[in-house]
């Protein structure tokens, strides 16, 4: 047996000093990280350094000029093209210090050492200027559309707000469509989402934090509640579950979402997520904490309960015995997108003597011709409408819906004509498929998930498998919690304050309070004595 010793590395060779990378090359492991690098008071040794960074990106600007009147003192822009406004870099920044900058006083005069003062305080003419010492902070602001200003002979680097990138302009919801309320909906553009919610909530107690989230995409995020209204104890579980996130990259709220809810394996939704600037900030109102993406439209709302699914915001801005009525009818809606097509299959299985008899005849009749159980019927139309629902979304929008329309037209038609399904089960199923329409979009992915697993139980033991999945539903959803408020609040546990605003929703004048379990620190919401009364005899 031949044994092969590992060759020795040459003496005076460190064996830490460089390790190889994927690519096979040698990359030095003792150089230091850009967190840790400082700048320094030599501006050609910050811009090599800075334009090692931005190697190979060519969308990264460097601009160097001389300071107007004193031109032995040079300064340094750099900027991303497309993520600032041009205009005021170039009007406010550029022109102004190499051009418009004012003479020095009597009793100052522009030196090296004090050139970024005067900068700062008298060249400059933006809105935001803040000052760093640190190269990662640079480059952060770089990338995130802000101009950074270097001064020779000074460490320190202005960060001057300059974001102008192209955005979405504001338009109607497409997710949540109303008939009476406001007409616009949060785009891709943080600060604008968060200007919405300042045009709504005129108070200083709405406070905006910003973090970063994703070591590689730096993805902006801002946490957003009204202090003296929300539990402080549910902004700090959030901010503690944010904290926990390590994570490459964020691109969307359903990231976020993913990472930090309740029962990550329960179908149910245990966070909102909304387009609608209103409803977040009915829901802030009310005591919860939101959380907005930069790049999604989308914003999240915490704690979310299973009631919600029902509610929409023209509830609130329509009469309230309308909208208790139209309420009610989401609750059968939603009873009926679950469990119609397990209905059906347990009865026309199991139970047939509970159909009246001209109804089992004729539903008999139809079945005549039809070679597979009714499960084998609905299921394989439950899959076809999926098929068809899915094809509408992922196709262009002037072809969808008419493709969607035909494609059902046709399916539905030629399964009846060839005998595949009866009509009875066409019927069900599209009944099953409008109900579902009415349901808020998540709950309804949810009642498509649970409905396969119930026809299931109902084609292998009629009532009894039904009844059997519905308890086992109603047990998981008992038994969960949205940041600690439980998900079936306020009906188990009941609260008879919250149940105002629950199924039925009555008069604003009577709903004096907020969500118990939420609006914790002030319950308040209005004054008493607000119902409207006729006017008394003898006042005008």
């Amino acid at each position: 047996m031949i044994l092969f010793k590992k060759p020795r590395r040459p003496k005076g060779t460190n064996s830490r000093a460089k390790d190889q990378n994927p690519a096979g090359g040698n990359r030095e492991t003792t150089e230091q990280p850009v967190q840790n690098l400082l700048l320094s008071t030599d501006i050609e040794s910050n811009l090599k350094q800075l334009k090692g960074i931005f190697k190979n990106c060519s969308d990264v600007v460097f601009r160097e000029f001389l300071f107007a009147q004193r031109e032995q003192i040079k300064l340094a822009l750099v900027y991303t093209d497309g993520l600032v406004d041009k205009t005021l870099v170039s009007e406010q920044i550029m022109k102004a210090l190499a051009l418009n900058v004012p003479m020095a006083t009597d009793n100052m005069e522009i030196t090296r050492n004090n050139a970024l003062h005067y900068v700062k305080m008298r060249g400059l003419c933006v809105h935001q200027v803040q000052e760093t010492g640190k190269i990662q902070d640079v480059v952060d602001a770089v990338l995130s559309g802000d101009t950074v200003l270097m001064v020779d002979g000074h460490a320190i680097a202005l960060i001057n707000g300059s974001r102008g990138w192209e955005a979405r302009s504001v338009a109607d919801s497409i997710t949540e469509t109303v008939v009476r309320g406001p007409r616009e909906s949060f785009v891709e553009t943080l600060r604008i989402n968060t200007s919405m919610l300042r045009r709504k909530i005129k108070n200083p107690n709405l406070k905006i934090e910003t973090l970063k989230l994703g070591e590689v995409t730096k993805t902006e995020l801002a946490l957003v509640y009204i202090k003296g209204i929300v539990n402080e104890g549910l902004v700090h579980e959030v901010k503690d579950r944010l904290s926990r996130i390590k994570i490459d990259g964020v691109l969307e709220s359903g990231y976020i979402e993913e990472l930090i809810r309740d029962h990550p394996y329960s179908p149910f939704a245990t966070m909102a997520h909304t387009d609608r600037p209103d409803r977040v900030a009915a829901n802030l109102l009310e005591g919860r904490v939101a959380i907005l993406v930069d790049g999604t439209p989308v914003a999240l709302t915490v704690p979310y309960l299973f009631i919600e699914a029902i509610q929409t915001p023209d509830d609130y801005y329509e009469q309230f015995l309308f909208a208790s009525a139209i309420r009610v009818l989401r609750v059968i809606f939603l009873v009926i997108a679950l469990t119609l097509p397990s209905l059906y299959i347990a009865i026309i299985s199991f139970h047939p003597e509970m159909l009246p008899t001209p109804l089992l005849m004729s539903i008999a009749a139809q079945r005549e011709a039809v070679p597979f159980p009714v499960f084998v019927e609905a299921f394989f139309m439950e899959v076809a409408f999926e098929i068809i629902r899915e094809a509408g979304i992922r196709l262009p929008r002037p072809v969808g819906q008419a493709v969607s329309i035909v494609a059902a037209l046709i399916i539905g038609q030629a399964a009846v004509q060839a005998g595949l399904v009866a009509g009875a089960t066409i019927i069900v199923v599209a009944l099953t498929a409008m109900a579902s329409f009415t349901v808020y979009y998540s709950g309804s992915i949810t009642l498509r998930l649970l409905r396969f697993p119930l026809m299931f139980l109902s084609a292998s033991l009629g009532l009894l498998g039904l009844i059997s999945g519905i308890v086992i539903i109603v047990v998981h959803l008992a038994g969960m919690r949205s940041f600690g408020v439980p998900y079936l609040a306020p009906v188990a546990p009941t609260i008879q304050g919250d149940l105002k605003d629950s199924a039925v929703r009555l008069p604003w004048w009577s709903m004096r309070r907020r969500p118990h379990l939420i609006g914790q620190n002030d319950q308040r919401r209005e004054i008493p004595g607000l119902k409207p009364e006729p006017p008394r005899p003898g006042r005008r």
